[in-house]
């Protein structure tokens, strides 16, 4: 297990077994902006994420609970602020709830693992799928493809 989550025993990038770990223990183990995102359902600014505009070739977990959800050959620039995938790497990775806060209606994206906030996903996305997966940099763990040597 990576360093930056040794304080997490929940964490791991192999097991799929849903969690279900109560808020006041999220609080203990996550960082104050990872748990405002993910458990209370936050939103980071746009354009401040460390991965709204990186295109490092990789694979995208979920930062409280290490589930896949992304690879980075889903990832498309759409010029929103926040990284956008088109489609998720593992069926069943996320979840999908109404969202009708702040006077909008949208879909909210969860972890399936966690139930941790996410992003939102929009249908105005690129081919294939013609889908916008759009997350919320915080929420993601990003491990970078392994150069061929």
């Amino acid at each position: 297990m990576e360093t930056k989550h040794k304080n997490n025993p929940y964490y791991s990038r192999t097991d799929t077994t849903h969690l279900n770990v109560s808020d006041a223990e999220w609080k203990k183990i996550l960082s104050p902006e990872l748990y405002y995102v993910a458990r209370q359902q936050g939103t980071e600014r746009a354009f401040t994420g460390k991965y709204w505009d990186s295109d490092t070739k990789g694979t995208y977990y979920c930062a409280v609970c290490g589930n896949l959800l992304f690879r980075s050959d889903a990832k498309f620039a759409s010029s929103c602020g926040w990284p956008s995938f088109f489609e998720t790497e593992r069926e069943g990775s996320v979840i999908y709830k109404e969202d009708n806060s702040h006077g909008m209606h949208r879909i909210e994206v969860e972890c399936a693992r966690c139930n941790s906030h996410l992003g939102h996903i929009f249908d105005d996305g690129p081919p294939p799928t013609h889908k916008r997966f759009c997350m919320n940099s915080v929420s993601l763990d990003f491990e970078p493809d392994k150069q061929a040597e």
